[in-house]
């Protein structure tokens, strides 16, 4: 049988804000399946991006255990977790971040280059996943010459260039028109159905929750499963 390809079971995560002990996330647990979108709900302030962070191993819980692809992440020293990030997770951030000086084309190859692929394969396979979101016609514009909508689907070819198997999709939406919008929930839909990817989304946006095969709620850091 095999693991699911998230498993995060009670993080909590703490800092000291001046004088005071902050909880940003308070015993968090959730699985998610290959081909499921998990939906975690919450406002601004919630702990969604800090959740998003421990289990894209960018940040380091207080306590408790991540494991993705069967692989416990935890306890490895921070210089196996860059090898985990390349391999297995693929980001989407709110605010795209694509490296403006360069194309479509080159923003998603780099990826697929980090990946280990040679130059002319890492330029192919990012040219079939731009192809694929129907971006063949936008090759050579650089995000400034992209509409939100275009660059948001760079960003999620991007997410895709090093075949992960976890996509972390922090508030997606949320700088888009609803239409666009539409579109990208529709793309992240298909990572899921068509590709077997495990979605995590973050996001404030209830309308979101008809996407979801489980949600969960974010407050104050405690999350709670809702489906």
């Amino acid at each position: 049988m095999t693991a699911p390809a998230l498993i995060a079971q009670k993080l909590t995560k703490e800092y000291r804000m001046g004088s005071q002990q902050v909880h940003a996330l308070t015993d968090a647990s959730l699985a998610v399946e290959r081909g499921e979108i998990a939906l975690v709900i919450g406002p601004s302030g919630s702990g969604k991006t800090t959740l998003l962070s421990i289990v894209g191993c960018v940040l380091r819980p207080t306590s408790g255990d991540v494991s993705i692809d069967g692989n416990a992440v935890s306890d490895l020293s921070e210089a196996a977790l860059p090898l985990i990030r390349r391999e297995k997770i693929g980001f989407i951030f709110q605010s795209f971040n694509l490296l403006r000086n360069l194309t479509a084309l080159e923003n998603v190859a780099l990826t697929a280059r980090l990946r280990g692929l040679a130059v002319t394969a890492a330029r192919s396979r990012a040219q079939e996943l731009l192809s694929a979101l129907d971006m063949e016609h936008r090759l050579r514009f650089v995000p400034n010459d992209l509409s939100g909508g275009e660059r948001q689907r760079v960003a999620v070819a991007r997410a895709l260039a090093n075949d992960p198997v976890l996509i972390l999709a922090d508030e997606p939406t949320a700088n888009l028109d609803s239409r666009t919008g539409h579109q990208v929930t529709g793309l992240l839909r298909e990572l899921a159905r068509t590709r077997g990817k495990a979605v995590v989304i973050a996001s404030h946006d209830e309308r979101l929750v008809d996407l979801a095969d489980s949600l969960y709620r974010l407050q104050d850091g405690t999350l709670e499963k809702m489906l």
